[in-house]
């Protein structure tokens, strides 16, 4: 029965899939006709199988339904009991044996084929070697070069020659496929020079693509750097926005108080509208009543009323066209009385000017009878002049001493630029005394006692060093330097004599500093002409304080140091306006005397035509210790204004003769109200040369001891006078009372 419904079905293994779907047959009927179906097995046409696949006469019989582990593969869990246990049942059946061999021919097939390749799936279709024919014989080429059998393509051929009833449609499958898989062939063929074609674009593409990247990564250098900017930019507006909003929020309040105002405004216009509008209203009522009025008048009333003032107006149309005719040049009264106005003011300034003529004609007269009065003063005082010169001594020659004084005409004309007889006679004086001292060989000592100055106490011949002018002044400037160092190091150690000998003995040795002190003293008390030199032997001597040293210097100091803080420009140069400015901040009690002097010695050397004083020339020294002419004017006044300070003094202790200590502080009080305690202290200690604390057992002294004590010392006035001095000061060249300079 299995046997007939093999045969019956006509199908073989590879068909199976077809007939899964077909209702499996009955055992009653479904195995008859097989017999008759399954001749062309045993003819002697059929082809046996390589590996002898033939069954015999005949195909072993399995059922078609059954699919082995195709069935197993595809059964599910959750499928109807019943069926399953049928299922398992078929799978208990065995394979046919001509199954079993083509399938293990096929599966050593295509384990035989070389799957790695490209063409692994053709290999598998392509038709054996011999059995190409056709249309096909285009294959030939690629299957001498595998030189493979194909096993799908022979198994299939075996199944066509096997079923003879479905060969034709079988055959026809076939031949549609390869005839399809044909024309994709020759597409695939056709499309292979694309393939390189395609390969070539791409890499163009890709170079493009490449070069199209650098551009546009330059750009998006570009346009992150613009947007850097940009965002700075941005930035910035947004600060000038802020600040604009600031601007804005004060203009809008601005806005508003001015809106507050306007509106103000605007209320109390509406008011005073409204008081006009009611106004008007009852100027209107008003108006309408006397319209009422006159319209009920009689109308014949009217009309004379309108005939009279027709008459009045042709009568007023007359009166002015005469009056254009007769007054039309006449000027308006305005301009008339403008004009007579300018006129009387004319007249007025007319009148002045000739007063001041006749005044001025008057002054002239006056000047010219005047000018007679003085030119016949002139003549006399002329003729008394010639009497004068005829009958007194004559003047001196003062070229003559060119020829004495070393350096001829021209350093004598520079010595005696400016200077008095008496300034002339001192300095040939001066220049004869030089000439002598440079003969000398040696000095003779002084000896040791007490009252020889320490840096002179030697005994035996001292070593003339001849040392001329400008090597004694830029000693004592360096001595003087020394000495405000040592000050500011260590104090008023010792007095200036011995601090002198320290100085020369540390310079130039013990065995040379007494050459040296000789030498400088004896140059210093020739040239007293010089400040410099005549300042330091006045203190080198005890004539005077060394405090006058730095009193003065001190002066000078804070004088430039005005100077400077008024120069803005640093140009060193201000104007007359401004050096008197400084005057005035430096010395504050001076009198407009003095101040006018200073700023006349100041230009004395004007460089420039301009009211310009170029005031650092004038503190300015030439290589022997000679200062401008402004330097000597304030040494001058200083010690003018000292000596008279110092004569209030002696006025106001005129009745003492022997001063105590609390007499002169009472009398310094009454000169000089607003000196402090420490400059009491300081007048003090000068005049009585005692302690603070030894003040009160001080002994009293003379009235001219005192005076001549603070005469030496560096004193000056406090505060300002508490009244004019009543006698005016001497004039510069006369003796004044105790004159030590």
């Amino acid at each position: 029965m299995q046997h007939g419904a093999v045969k019956g079905s006509g199908s073989c293994p590879l068909l199976g899939r077809n007939q899964e779907s077909l209702p499996p047959p009955t055992k009653s009927s479904s195995y008859q006709s097989q017999p008759r179906s399954l001749k062309c097995i045993h003819s002697g046409k059929w082809k046996t199988l390589p590996f002898q696949f033939s069954a015999g006469s005949h195909l072993s019989t399995w059922p078609a339904y059954a699919s082995g582990q195709a069935v197993l593969q595809n059964s599910q869990p959750c499928c109807d009991p019943e069926k399953r246990s049928s299922e398992q049942a078929s799978l208990t059946i065995a394979k046919p044996r001509y199954l079993e061999q083509m399938e293990s021919y096929l599966r050593e097939e295509v384990q035989a084929l070389d799957l790695t390749k490209d063409n692994a799936q053709e290999l598998k279709l392509q038709v054996p070697k011999g059995k190409v024919h056709g249309k096909r014989r285009h294959l030939w080429p690629l299957l001498e070069e595998n030189k493979l059998c194909m096993p799908y393509r022979e198994i299939f051929e075996f199944f066509i020659e096997a079923f003879k009833t479905y060969k034709p449609l079988l055959s026809a499958i076939k031949n549609e496929y390869e005839i399809t898989l044909d024309v994709q062939r020759e597409k695939i063929r056709a499309l292979e020079p694309l393939k390189s074609m395609f390969a070539t674009v791409s890499d163009k593409c890709t170079q493009k693509i490449s070069a199209l990247k650098k551009e546009e990564n330059a750009k998006i250098k570009t346009l992150m750097k613009e947007k850097l900017y940009l965002l700075k930019l941005i930035d910035k507006m947004k600060e000038e926005k802020a600040s604009l909003q600031a601007q804005v929020n004060k203009l809008q309040k601005n806005v508003a108080e001015e809106y507050l105002h306007y509106r103000n405004e605007c209320d109390a216009r509406k008011l005073l509208l409204a008081d006009l509008n009611e106004m008007r209203s009852q100027q209107l009522e008003m108006t309408l009543h006397q319209t009422q009025d006159i319209k009920s008048e009689d109308i014949v009333k009217l009309t004379l009323a309108l005939k009279i003032a027709r008459r009045d107006l042709t009568k007023a149309q007359v009166e002015l066209n005469t009056m254009k005719a007769d007054y039309g040049d006449v000027v308006p009264r305005r301009d008339f009385e403008s004009q007579e106005k300018k006129y009387s003011d004319l007249c007025q300034q007319t009148e002045t000017l000739q007063k001041d003529f006749d005044q001025l004609q008057k002054e002239y007269d006056t000047l010219l009878e005047v000018h007679g009065e003085t030119v016949e003063e002139r003549n006399r005082f002329y003729n008394e002049l010639q009497q004068v010169l005829r009958s007194s001594t004559p003047r001196p020659d003062w070229a003559k001493c060119a020829g004495v004084v070393p350096g001829g005409v021209d350093r004598w004309r520079f010595l005696a630029e400016g200077k008095t007889s008496n300034q002339l006679v001192d300095l040939l004086l001066e220049e004869m005394g030089a000439a002598v001292l440079r003969e000398k060989d040696f000095f003779p000592g002084l000896g040791k006692g007490d009252k020889v100055p320490v840096y002179l106490r030697y005994e035996g011949q001292v070593k003339n060093r001849k040392l001329n002018k400008k090597n004694v002044v830029n000693i004592l400037k360096d001595l003087w330097k020394e000495r405000i160092s040592a000050h500011q190091q260590t104090g008023w150690q010792s007095s200036l004599p011995e601090f002198f000998l320290s100085y020369l003995q540390k310079r130039y040795g013990d065995a040379s500093a007494f050459e040296m002190a000789y030498s400088i003293y004896e140059s210093v008390k020739l040239y007293r002409s010089n400040h410099v030199m005549n300042l330091s032997y006045d203190i080198l001597t005890g004539k005077v304080d060394e405090g006058v040293y730095h009193g003065l210097n001190q002066m000078l100091s804070n004088l430039l140091k005005e100077l400077t803080a008024i120069d803005s420009s640093n140009s060193g140069a201000v104007t007359s306006k401004q050096f008197n400015l400084a005057l005035r901040a430096a010395f504050p009690l001076k009198s407009n005397e003095h101040v006018q002097e200073l700023i006349e010695a100041s230009k004395c050397k004007a460089e420039s035509a301009e009211d310009l004083i170029f005031y650092t020339a004038l503190f300015n020294e030439d290589a022997e210790g000679n200062t401008e002419p402004f330097v000597v004017k304030v040494w001058n006044q200083y010690v003018a204004e000292k000596q008279d300070y110092l004569r209030e003094l002696q006025n106001e202790l005129g009745h003492v003769i022997e001063v105590k200590v609390d007499d002169l502080k009472t009398a310094l009080y009454a000169i000089d109200p607003t000196i402090d305690d420490l400059t009491m202290d300081n007048y003090i200690y000068l005049a009585y040369q005692v302690p603070k604390e030894e003040l009160e057992q001080a002994v009293p002294l003379p009235l001219e001891t005192i005076i001549e004590k603070l005469l030496a010392g560096d004193i000056r006035r406090a505060g300002p006078l508490p009244e004019e001095a009543s006698r005016p000061a001497p004039e510069e060249g006369e003796p004044r009372d105790y004159d030590y300079y």
